[in-house]
């Protein structure tokens, strides 16, 4: 049997539209609202400029009922805007899930829209894990996860201790213990808290991706500066 290839494999963003106030509390913290919302406009533009990259079908799974015409309204082709369902992360994941795998599509990767650090050649890995593994996760240094794919339905993911430091320990017991072979890729990282930005400032100088050098851009005009 063939094995299935990134064009084979659907890439599903979890979003929410940027809006002044909500979202990304701990940076605002720091930055100030005005300052977060351009910082969240920008990580997402990040996420779109790779889903605009991705070769196989793509899908936005927008947070909010209103975000759907938003999503559609974007500059990228998506083969569909799902909306989430209520409830924690593990019930929006496992409800989308279950809407694109009645429609078709049979191997699935996730990401959010704050790990501007994740490449193509993140996804290509974990697109080629899913060629002799159940499911891909790439572990955050936080403890948490930044990619996550499978090529099943996953098990009830609603009991896990989503953002915490032990959701990527937890996510991999819970898949093993559930009888899937799971593959670990090289440790990623999202954007939490302000120090995440000195980091992210570093890693991005040599970036060329556009929304990337415009992310660099805007970091160092809020201070930040390559180590």
């Amino acid at each position: 049997m063939p094995l299935p290839t990134p064009r084979e494999t659907t890439l599903v963003v979890f979003c929410r539209r940027p809006a002044l106030g909500l979202g990304k509390r701990r940076l605002a913290s720091t930055l100030g609202d005005a300052a977060t919302l351009r910082i969240s406009e920008l990580l997402l533009a990040t996420t779109l400029e790779d889903l605009q990259a991705w070769p196989g079908r793509r899908v936005i799974a927008t947070a909010e009922p209103g975000d759907e015409a938003w999503a559609r309204a974007l500059p990228i082709r998506a083969a569909h805007v799902v909306p989430q369902p209520d409830g924690n992360l593990g019930v929006r994941l496992a409800g989308v899930d279950r809407v694109l795998r009645d429609r078709g599509h049979t191997q699935l990767i996730y990401i959010g829209s704050d790990a501007p650090v994740l490449s193509a050649a993140d996804f290509g890995a974990a697109c080629d894990a899913l060629t002799s593994h159940d499911v891909v996760l790439t572990p955050a240094l936080d403890g948490g996860v930044t990619c996550m794919g499978s090529r099943t339905h996953w098990p009830d993911l609603a009991g896990l201790p989503w953002s915490s430091a032990d959701l990527h320990t937890a996510l991999q017991l819970l898949c093993a213990g559930s009888g899937l072979t799971v593959r670990n890729l090289a440790p990623r990282y999202d954007v939490d808290v302000p120090a995440d930005l000195t980091r992210l400032c570093g890693d991005l100088a040599p970036d060329a991706r556009p929304a990337r050098r415009a992310l660099y851009r805007a970091l160092c005009s809020l201070g930040y500066s390559t180590p």
